[in-house]
């Protein structure tokens, strides 16, 4: 899965979020690309971050082992569900960036 933005290591952080826990990217509604941050997208795209609807779809990715993760999974877990890596609580103070 492609991962883009002004990433810094192979996990997904990027020049804005770079903590141990900052490895969570979100797709943009509108292009469909998963962003290490909605800074990285707005930073190199020609339209702003859309939030997704919450659905099941697959819209978050876990950038230590490239899970997707519905926006509910993600939401009620704090932590990768599929390689247990913690994810930062304070994403959830962007939450209205990302999904809608």
């Amino acid at each position: 899965m492609k991962l883009y933005g002004a990433t810094i290591d192979h996990e997904g952080r990027c020049v804005h979020y770079s903590s141990s826990v900052d490895i969570v990217a979100n797709k943009c509604y509108s292009c469909k690309k998963y962003y290490a941050c909605f800074q990285c997208h707005d930073e190199q795209e020609d339209h702003l971050f859309s939030a997704w609807p919450v659905s099941n779809e697959k819209i978050v990715l876990c950038g230590s082992c490239r899970t997707e993760l519905s926006a509910m999974e993600y939401k009620t877990h704090a932590k990768c569900v599929n390689c247990g890596h913690l994810f930062n609580p304070n994403c959830a103070l962007h939450s209205q960036i990302y999904f809608s």
